[in-house]
């Protein structure tokens, strides 16, 4: 919840004045001010003076507004005597950042309890100062940020920033009892002080909370936040192509976002043919994509479409993934390795040919040995040692294991040939093996006697070896036209090999059907450097997907060729490249690591903090606004676009602020919103959610009910009533909760007998979904205060009162506002329907086109039959004259 708070999100904003507007709202790094941008200025709002926070729509702000159909997204921020009130897109973004910001205001809290101050009103030190230069105080986040405006003998939370939030025991892991728990449980259940919340509100300037910038925070780079974009053959919401879970199948020719992962702090990826694997900056991976054989992890011959956790590497920290066609690789911190999968030809090296569908460590040869690398092929795997040894196993055909035969080796063997000399990395292609290895040049007694070789092995079909003939090599091979070069980096596609030296160069050798060798004068037959665009820059990493490649430059700039068909390459077109081309799609974009899957391509980008100069531009195409091209907000995400990049309008906006009329969307929002609501379930929830489909119907997944409220509602009651209930633990439901029933055939709900006849729960569901908010690995695999118990059954249903339901006028008014829901949820439908029968009539007209196609093709095939019957009599006739 803390990364996603520091992501920062669009929210809409309810002001004393004007209409509800959209603001772009995120977390400091030093978790201590909430910082938004309204227009091009900044605004801060310090979590120290923020005395409670309350969910759903009770403040008077709220009420000058009223969105009942939004109250479980809503939540208040109280601060002296103002109000920040919010509303979220969904309910699962407001569960996280309720949660987020109840676990950090009750930190500040403890804070200020732990200094000696139990309340700021028996302070009389407390001044304000209206005109001072706030602009000036958060410049920076150094510990000369002091708090000039509100003097208080406490420590400045910039001089020594406490330990942050996402590193301290605050929430539990995933939940097997599909419920989810506030991050905030552990602040009101006793364990800690209860902090007095009296503050005069007339005591303090709004100067002391909320603050004014035109110079932006600034970040420091050991805090990025690391981000997933990928492109190629994937699914519509972003993954690797699954077929079994009923995703569209597209080619997404541009970098797309994998929204799935906002709640991540991506450090590493790695991608197969049809999945992929991540890893966090906690050392938590994740994986998603099509399921066969077991890749996946997770223990089920299920799909899944977004990033999910696999729970058997929970206590472990994985530092290096691999991912092959049909298996999956994972080193830990500490060296060990662990493979699952399919077990063919011992591909995971357990020593047997037997599948694994959840991580088993590798053990035999490898044990006690400090695994640094590994590299997976779609047969074979090799990994390579801190000392330098290299181990290869699973299918030896053409000789890619490197041990002199073409047999077959289910547990890790080392090549003997290269023993005495130090294996840098390794890379498997479909039936050739290379790597670079260290090997003494010149003087021993000289500081650089060592120099990386690149030596290949396996399948020399294509002249993907490098040494100039189509032979198969049965063991290690120097390339000896690279001698001189000293090789730091390499990979392997299919038909292709790809070296990288350690002054940033690249080499190719191999097919160059598509243009993969990057340059349109090789012949493949000899390696040959990539020129072009890449002459002056500085390679800093390679990836090599089936037939493609991309690499990172030294400027954070990824360059693609080769094979373009399905639009891995990111130029926005499916034509194939045969010299390196820039992604322009990430232009703006600061990427750290670079990996290519069978036919598509992913890369990790550091997360780009919005600033006043994004409110100025199209979040579309990054025009600039002015009097012409006017500046308009998308109902559904809240970011900002022009009039062509958002001229569609839904009923299904998530911010909408009448249900029953269309609001503006932007271009992806609305091919989104076209999908049936069934199908498009907030991607939030199935990040880290159990998503197994029935294995009787697996073309739809098992979607989550309908969240519960995500907060106690009983937080503006009076405060009698909010002394005898500092015990209870805030705890979440993830199926709706039903009032508490008496054992009469009614339920008792406040102060009322209300029938069960009277139900006013709109939806609900048996099944119940497990969600969780990945944050600290150390917090998710440890002993939690908080509670992993379910709480009692209790009605956390809205109650726009604040003592709660007192009289049977409010019932009747719930039961009104319970039908006007159903009635949105009419209006919903029919459009829904309306989209389908449009979607309906497309397809006809598309089969109609391609039957004319296909009699225009039947009837010129005659024609051309015909035409060479007549030649071929013709020439018959001619032959015997």
């Amino acid at each position: 919840a803390i990364t996603a708070l520091k992501k920062g999100a669009s929210l809409l904003k309810n002001g004393r004045r004007g209409k509800p507007k959209f603001c772009y709202f995120r977390l400091a790094n030093d978790e201590s001010i909430l910082i938004w941008f309204s227009g091009k200025q900044e605004k801060h709002l310090k979590l120290s003076h923020v005395s409670r926070i309350v969910s759903g729509q009770r403040t008077a702000i709220f009420q000058r507004y009223p969105r009942p159909e939004k109250e479980y997204q809503s939540f208040s921020l109280l601060y002296n005597n103002r109000s920040l009130d919010l509303i979220c897109k969904d309910k699962v973004e407001a569960e996280v950042w309720f949660s987020g910001l109840k676990a950090l205001i009750s930190r500040c809290h403890q804070t200020k309890w732990s200094d000696g101050i139990p309340s700021e009103t028996n302070s009389p030190r407390i001044y304000t100062q209206r005109s001072s230069p706030l602009p000036a105080l958060f410049g920076s986040g150094d510990s000369s940020l002091k708090d000039t405006c509100v003097q208080l003998p406490l420590q400045s939370p910039y001089g020594s920033p406490p330990k942050n939030v996402a590193d301290t025991n605050f929430y539990t892991g995933p939940t097997k009892d599909g419920f989810f728990h506030s991050l905030s449980s552990q602040a009101s259940d006793g364990h800690l002080p209860r902090v007095i919340m009296g503050v005069d509100p007339f005591r303090v300037s709004l100067s002391s909370a909320v603050s004014y910038s035109t110079q932006g925070s600034g970040h420091d780079d050991g805090d990025a936040l690391g981000d997933v974009f990928l492109w190629g053959e994937i699914t519509a919401d972003g993954g690797p192509l699954s077929h079994r879970l009923g995703g569209a199948k597209i080619d997404s020719l541009i970098p797309k976002a994998l929204e799935s992962a906002v709640l991540l702090d991506v450090q590493n990826i790695a991608c197969g043919g049809r999945h992929a694997v991540l890893v966090t900056k906690k050392g938590e991976i994740f994986s998603w994509g099509a399921e066969s054989g077991g890749r996946l992890g997770h223990g089920v011959d299920s799909d899944v479409l977004q990033p999910k956790l696999i729970d058997s590497l929970s206590n472990t920290n994985i530092e290096v993934v691999a991912c092959g066609e049909y298996h999956t690789c994972a080193v830990t911190l500490s060296g060990e390795l662990y493979t699952w999968g399919n077990g063919h030809f011992g591909i995971l090296g357990h020593g047997n040919e037997i599948s694994h569908w959840v991580p088993k460590r590798v053990n035999g040869p490898l044990e006690g040995i400090h695994v640094s690398f590994i590299s997976c092929g779609p047969f074979h795997t090799a990994a390579v040692t801190s000392a330098g040894q290299l181990f290869t196993f699973g299918d030896g055909t053409f000789g890619v294991l490197g041990h002199g035969d073409q047999k077959s080796v289910s547990k890790p063997r080392e090549v003997e040939s290269l023993k005495g000399l130090r294996t840098v990395r390794a890379a498997c292609g479909v039936w050739h093996t290379a790597a670079v290895v260290e090997v003494m040049v010149g003087n021993p007694s000289s500081s650089n006697c060592s120099s990386g070789k690149l030596f290949t092995w396996g399948d020399g079909d294509t002249y993907r070896l490098g040494h100039g003939d189509k032979e198969t090599k049965l063991v290690p091979t120097c390339v000896a036209a690279l001698v001189d070069p000293n090789f730091c980096q390499v990979a392997c596609g299919h038909t292709m090999t790809i070296a990288l030296t350690t002054s940033g160069h690249v080499y190719t050798m191999g097919s160059q059907i598509y243009g993969q060798l990057g340059n349109p004068q090789a012949d493949g037959k000899l390696p040959i450097r990539v020129e072009g665009k890449l002459s002056k820059s500085f390679v800093e990493e390679i990836a090599c997907g089936a037939n493609h490649v991309a690499v990172l430059t030294s400027k954070t700039d990824v360059y693609t060729w080769g094979k373009g068909s399905n639009g891995q390459l990111g130029h926005g077109e499916i034509d194939n490249r045969n010299s390196p081309t820039r992604v322009e799609g990430l232009k703006d974009k600061q990427v750290t690591s670079i990996s290519c899957g069978t036919n598509f391509t992913a890369v990790i980008c550091l997360h780009k903090w919005a600033s006043g100069n994004d409110q100025s531009m199209c979040s579309g195409c990054h025009q600039p606004f002015n009097f012409k091209r006017k500046r308009h907000n998308c109902y559904n995400c809240g970011l900002v676009f022009c009039h062509s990049c958002s001229s569609n309008k839904s009923l299904r906006a998530s911010m909408a602020l009448n249900p029953n009329k269309p609001y503006r969307v932007c271009d992806t929002c609305a091919n989104k919103l076209k999908k049936p609501i069934g199908a498009n379930v907030s991607s939030l929830a199935r990040t880290t959610g159990s998503m197994n489909l029935d294995k009787d119907d697996k073309s739809e997944p098992t979607f989550p009910p309908r969240l519960a409220r995500f907060s106690s509602m009983d937080s503006l009651k009076p405060t009698e009533n909010r002394s005898s209930k500092r015990n209870k633990k805030l705890e979440f439901n993830s199926s709706r909760v039903s009032p508490v029933p008496n054992g009469n055939g009614s339920s008792q709900w406040g102060g009322l007998n209300i029938s069960r006849s009277f139900n006013p729960v709109i939806e609900s569901s048996k099944k119940f979904f497990s969600a969780s908010v990945p944050g600290s690995r150390i917090v998710s695999r440890a002993t939690s205060p908080t509670s992993r118990r379910p709480s009692p059954p209790r009605s956390t249903t809205p109650i726009p009162s604040l003592g709660g339901l007192s009289s049977p006028k409010i019932v009747i008014d719930y039961a009104k506002k319970t039908n006007d829901d159903i009635s949105q949820e009419v209006v919903k439908l029919r459009a829904q329907v309306e989209n389908l029968t449009r979607k309906v009539q497309l397809q006809e007209i598309e089969l109609e086109r391609i039957s004319k196609q296909r009699k225009e093709a039947m009837a010129i095939a005659e024609d051309e039959s015909s035409k060479c019957k007549a030649v071929k009599e013709v020439i018959k006739s001619l032959t015997s004259q």
